[in-house]
């Protein structure tokens, strides 16, 4: 029986660290353990994929969380399944549990669900939050261009930039930033 380490992260500015640590310490060799920087919300992660190829009948795969593995229930339990099909079994660290059994199938599964449900939950929070920003007039996305014409037909016909920021509801500092090319056309006219 051999054993291999698989960690993960979503981001690349996450750190695996920890996660290798642990999986050193339950005697995984530095060269069989793989590693991915990206969401677990698909299977085609590049460490995940040289892991699929390493493993044979009776290796464990030692991860330390089950969330690690993936996020998605369907993608977990056909992984869980191909791992199954070969002879190879996996054990979460933290969550101490293991697919070796029936028992432990059987857990992993209802974990899995639970883990996607969460995710479920924190879309559906966030999209609330958004629409209740929205009720109360944040407004989403980048901010609209300035139209620098009509700073400049505003300024032309006497407005200060006070009132042009006031009307285009924009700042002074943008305003000037639209007139810069008028003014320094007009002081180069008077030199």
């Amino acid at each position: 029986m051999r054993f291999f380490g698989y960690a993960r992260v979503s981001t690349s500015q996450q750190s695996l660290d920890v996660q290798v640590k642990a999986l050193k310490a339950e005697g995984v060799h530095a060269n069989r353990i793989f590693t991915d920087k990206v969401s677990g919300s698909h299977v085609n992660r590049a460490g995940l994929q040289m892991l699929r190829l390493k493993v044979e009948e009776g290796d464990v795969i030692l991860v330390k969380k089950l969330d690690r593995l993936g996020r998605d229930t369907a993608d977990m339990i056909q992984l869980i399944k191909e791992f199954d099909a070969i002879g190879v079994a996996i054990r979460f660290l933290d969550d101490g549990i293991s697919t070796e059994g029936t028992m432990g199938k059987m857990v992993v599964t209802i974990l899995s669900a639970v883990a996607q449900a969460e995710r479920q939950r924190i879309l559906e929070r966030t999209n609330e939050g958004r629409l209740e920003a929205k009720a109360k007039g944040v407004r989403f996305g980048r901010k609209p261009t300035v139209d620098k014409d009509q700073i400049r037909i505003l300024y032309k016909q006497g407005i200060g930039a006070t009132e042009i920021a006031r009307r285009l509801k924009i700042g002074r500092s943008t305003v000037y930033k639209g007139l810069a090319p008028d003014k320094l056309v007009a002081d180069d006219s008077k030199s």
